[in-house]
């Protein structure tokens, strides 16, 4: 099973991130990765969180403009070096990275990175033969 990414599109406008935020926290949703990108006009917040669904209809009824989307979460050692051999592993097996975010585990010694790639089936298949694990929550 895969993990469940929720993208919001903001405005660029002041509190807005502010807002979005407070949604979650008032549905009691914790957030567990986090990434923003931003254009002159709007930004996209992708998400990974504790109870998705709830979070989608706090949003949505918030009125926020959002969508569920599947990636892969890869726990990789927290070592320097081990997020290059996963990017060359999927350059030589040709799975296209659309984009990719990390969090580090409350261990201290594993990261998460997230990965949306184009083919999630293809990145997952590559990711276990290598033995790293795929993680449906974390």
């Amino acid at each position: 099973m895969d993990i469940k990414q929720i993208s919001v599109f903001l405005e660029n406008n002041a509190g807005r991130l502010a807002k979005v935020t407070r949604t979650m926290a008032d549905a009691g949703i914790n957030i567990r990765a986090i990434s923003i990108a931003d254009t002159a006009d709007f930004g996209i917040l992708r998400v990974i969180v504790d109870r998705p669904e709830v979070a989608m209809k706090a949003l949505v009824d918030d009125g926020f403009t959002a969508r569920m989307t599947d990636v892969l979460a890869v726990e990789i050692p927290d070592v320097p070096g081990a997020l290059a051999q996963v990017m060359e592993l999927f350059q030589q097996t040709e799975v296209n990275i659309e984009y990719l975010y990390a969090s580090l585990k409350g261990n201290r010694d594993k990261a998460v990175v997230i990965f949306k790639v184009q083919d999630i089936e293809h990145g997952r298949r590559i990711v276990h033969e290598k033995g790293l694990e795929v993680l449906d929550k974390f």
